[in-house]
């Protein structure tokens, strides 16, 4: 094959990275900085990365990524048609990524109590109904069991034709005594008449995840490395009343990241130093292990290892210095530019905050919270108050980020369900993967930036800025190293 375009190509983002680089120097948080002394190392990382491998070409995938807190209501009545009016299943969408917040009430019982697989089977129930009985399709079961550790493994039926696949679940303590082939038929009765099926389901408290892709697709392509990982910095640092659950995947070659959110509440003045604290803990602690079984088929360990990465909830994120009579104003108004000046989690993403270098699309509706009842459209408090209702000045509190090269951003919309006090959120991406053509083993390369850690003045801690980074740094470099070792022992 002709390797004149890789050299030319190579050649111009190495003269773009120069100037790049004069423009802006030093940049503390490009690994760069902390793994190399010079330019050329990362350099030919940058470049390896964007040349194109003769033995892959590339496809296109369009997810849907919603977000939706629902205040601890349970998933009946009128739910069913609210969410296949939110999801509107449609055929464009090849993968539907579902975060939901307080699936129970934040009570005492529920955020130190045993968890409740019930809740995550109920609401994957509403939502593998809203997704395919609309559709056309007969729709029978979801996957029963919710994932409850990280052993989640999805495996290839030789019993079906040429790549077909289905899941399955290796919890040892749901399926001791069960012979696996019991389970295979299990599963695929289940999912034969469905057109999107489960690839993976994470419950912690209240915090749910939700992956569904279209069945055709888990036949046609090669879906690998399905874990999920769940962190809770809550109530002492240490419980689930707020944190994240993650599901990682890889699709051919690329690497998928879901992220979905609960954090910190509160619209003080520095309430925003607990949430990026929590930003922080999540890509500390977020990591999904290798097993033996992972000797053959690399994957990310950490959230930044991967080629794409969705990070959405209810972020709590809050409209600062901006008095409540002026915010409900620009609402008012529909001035959501001038509104967006205020908003704590754009100075996160243009300041040197955790999420720099994250993008958002444009914000072109109202704030998403507080609505002073379900079965309202009215926000609460205001001038007068309502008797006993809490003053709360709106904000977007629910959003949807990403992270990566090959994403595109089709739509992001809110709707106007009033099923909670707040509105969900969706974005719709078009995103590119790259499919083998080869048995080569996946690279994952070490081109990210680190986000910024809150420095412990700002947060009222000790020791967490020199320890959060070191820990992030170790931790990519672990997975990069592992990678590379793994590869040459191939």
């Amino acid at each position: 094959m002709n390797d004149k375009n890789p050299k030319s190509s190579s050649g111009k983002f190495r003269k773009w990275l120069k100037r790049k680089h004069k423009k802006k120097q030093p940049d503390p948080y490009y690994l760069q900085d902390e793994l190399s002394d010079g330019d050329d190392f990362m350099e030919d990382i940058y470049v390896s990365s964007l040349e194109i491998d003769p033995c892959t070409s590339t496809n296109e995938l369009r997810i849907f990524v919603g977000t939706w807190n629902v205040a601890g209501r349970a998933p009946v009545g009128s739910l069913a048609v609210d969410l296949e009016e939110w999801l509107k299943p449609q055929d464009a969408v090849d993968i539907y990524v579902l975060g939901f917040q307080e699936i129970v009430p934040l009570k005492t019982r529920t955020v130190i109590g045993a968890e409740d697989p019930r809740k995550a089977t109920n609401w994957n129930l509403l939502i593998g109904k809203a997704l395919n009985e609309s559709s056309g399709c007969p729709w029978l079961t979801p996957m029963l069991n919710p994932i409850s550790s990280d052993s989640y493994h999805y495996v290839r039926n030789p019993g079906l034709e040429k790549g077909a696949s289905f899941s399955a679940i290796c919890d040892n303590a749901r399926m001791r005594g069960k012979p696996i082939t019991e389970h295979r038929h299990h599963q695929q009765a289940v999912i034969g008449g469905s057109k999107y099926k489960l690839m993976a389901s994470k419950k912690m408290v209240g915090v749910f995840i939700s992956v569904w892709m279209k069945e055709e697709l888990a036949t046609k392509y090669s879906v690998s490395n399905v874990k999920v990982s769940s962190v809770a910095c809550g109530i002492m640092g240490y419980l689930g009343n707020k944190g994240s659950v993650s599901v990682s995947m890889s699709i051919e070659r690329t690497s998928f990241c879901f992220i979905a959110a609960h954090l910190a509440s509160g619209e003080k003045q520095g309430d925003e130093g607990r949430r990026n604290h929590q930003v922080s803990e999540i890509f500390k602690r977020t990591s999904f292990p290798r097993s033996a079984k992972d000797e053959h088929n690399l994957h990310p360990l950490t959230i930044l290892g991967h080629d794409r990465i969705f990070w959405f909830g209810d972020l709590n994120y809050r409209l600062y210095n901006l008095e409540d009579n002026l915010a409900r104003h620009l609402i008012q108004k529909k001035d959501w530019k001038a509104l967006q000046e205020f908003d704590q989690l754009r100075r996160e993403q243009e300041d040197g905050g955790v999420f720099q270098g994250w993008r958002e699309g444009n914000i072109e509706f109202a704030p998403t919270y507080k609505y002073s009842s379900s079965n309202c459209n009215r926000y609460s408090g205001g001038v007068p108050s309502r008797s006993g209702e809490k003053q709360r000045t709106p904000a977007w509190c629910d959003r949807i980020l990403w992270y990566g090269k090959g994403v595109k951003l089709l739509s992001y919309l809110r709707s106007e369900i009033k099923f909670s006090d707040h509105r969900p959120v969706s974005a719709l991406f078009s995103t590119q993967i790259e499919v083998n053509k080869s048995s080569n083993p996946r690279i994952f390369s070490k081109d990210t930036i680190v986000p910024n850690i809150m420095p412990p003045e700002q947060i009222g801690t000790s020791g967490n800025y020199e320890e959060g980074k070191a820990t992030l740094l170790s931790l990519i470099v672990k997975d990069t190293e592992a990678s590379s070792i793994h590869t040459q022992k191939l």
